[in-house]
């Protein structure tokens, strides 16, 4: 989309509708609706008229569509005119093959703008701003101003139906440009605006057929692995009823395995070329998806090749080009073993979960107990051992010191002995000598 203008006018309404008619040639008939003024007719005259400007030369386009989008806006009923400008906008500017989309896009843009942020003629003029970005597949303009959709149906106050309608439309654009992912994304959104509470309106053809493509394009998608998401609308659960086959399908996908997809497909033998639909691709997902049912319900999280290769019914010389493959799909991470012959799971994803999961978790979550109270009486029992090595090494080096001290007492005290009968026998021999 073309950054915001603004356009800048001056003169009576009479004088810009005079010179505007007299540009798309219609002047004559103009001028007496003008004098007698019937600002409205002379106005329709013009709008009717406007349609050449798409030949007008190309540094005439703009200030031209400015002046007609200003005077449309003066009018008393805008609405009854800005379908047929948007039309001509979405029509080839013949006058400018090269700059076309720009002039087209800035007068598209022009009107989207000067229209009060909270009127409802935003819609209108938004949905053909999506088409005119669709008819020249230039998706990419128009994804960064998405963000902002929701925003703007709240202050339009669009009803559900109309919503729809703008979902269903940005779908359409992000699909034919190849954006898969958000043609997916818009593609719920419309799905979401039926009432889930009126089995009527979830149940009707356009539910239906919705609820149809977005479950075909779910389960072709080679990145989508996640199907609760479309399996939660009630429009999808209707599918069972309208069309059973493909609800199994979807089911099957969601939560089942490689060997029911066979089996579904021996069941409806040709059902799945006749709807045109790829089953290499189809074969191709539902290994990924088995793989990580596999990686998810194994207790020990050691996954033998043997075990893979049965699940996803190839060669064992094939094992460990799909666990690349599933670990590129971050469905499972961990790593190869190849000295063992075994797949050790690291993380993985549940592709479902209900009661069969928290079981599994519960086991998880007791076999993660019993390993952490092993631990802390490991640990714990090193605790007691280092306590207890540490106060025999105390006891010791009392028992050590407590010697030292007792040896060193009896030195001193056979020293002290010594000195005294010294002493006294120098002393009885000064008696003796006195």
């Amino acid at each position: 989309m073309a950054t915001p203008q603004l356009i800048f006018v001056d003169g009576t309404f009479a004088e810009l509708a005079q010179e505007m008619a007299d540009f798309v040639q219609v002047g004559e008939q103009v001028q007496p609706l003008l004098e007698q003024d019937k600002r409205e007719d002379a106005l329709d005259l013009i709008v009717k008229a406007s349609h050449s400007l798409n030949g007008a030369p190309e540094k005439d386009f703009t200030p031209a569509y400015n002046l007609l989008i200003h005077l449309v806006l003066q009018s008393e009923e805008p609405k009854k005119y800005l379908p047929t400008l948007c039309a001509n906008l979405l029509k080839p500017i013949t006058s400018s093959p090269t700059h076309g989309f720009t002039l087209a896009s800035n007068a598209l843009t022009t009107i989207f703008n000067l229209l009060d942020k909270s009127n409802p003629l935003r819609f209108n003029v938004f949905m053909q701003i999506v088409r005119f970005i669709r008819q020249n597949s230039q998706f990419d303009l128009l994804k960064p101003r998405l963000k902002n959709v929701e925003g703007w149906l709240q202050e339009w106050k669009s009803d559900s139906e109309s919503q729809r309608k703008l979902y269903v439309e940005v779908s359409d654009a992000a699909n034919d440009a190849g954006d898969q992912e958000e043609s997916y994304f818009y593609l719920l959104k419309a799905l979401a605006t039926f009432d889930r509470d009126n089995q009527e309106e979830v149940a009707s053809d356009e539910a239906q057929k919705l609820s149809l493509r977005a479950l075909r394009m779910a389960i072709s998608s080679p990145t989508r692995f996640d199907f609760n998401d479309l399996r939660s609308l009630p429009s999808v659960h209707a599918l069972s009823d309208s069309h059973p086959v493909y609800s199994q399908l979807l089911d099957i996908f969601t939560e089942q395995d490689l060997e029911d997809y066979n089996d579904f497909r021996d069941e409806h033998q040709g059902w799945i070329e006749n709807e045109k639909l790829d089953h290499e691709k189809l074969q191709r997902k539902m290994r990924l998806l088995t793989f990580a049912s596999l990686a998810a319900s194994t207790p020990n999280r050691e996954i033998p090749y043997a075990s893979i290769a049965k699940a996803l019914q190839i060669p064992d010389e094939d094992v460990e080009m799909w666990t690349i493959d599933v670990i590129r799909s971050k469905l499972v991470e961990g790593r190869l073993s190849q000295k063992q012959k075994v797949f050790l799971v690291h993380r993985t994803t549940y592709r479902v979960f209900g009661e069969k999961q928290w079981r599994e978790l519960g086991t998880r979550v007791d076999q993660f107990k019993t390993v952490v109270d092993r631990l802390v009486g490991v640990v714990r029992k090193a605790q007691t051992d280092v306590e207890a090595q540490r106060e025999r090494e105390q006891q010791e080096l009392e028992r050590k010191l407590a010697n030292a001290g007792l040896g060193e007492s009896e030195q001193r005290g056979g020293n002290r002995g010594g000195r005294t009968g010294g002493a006294r026998q120098t002393r009885q021999r000064t008696d003796d000598d006195d």
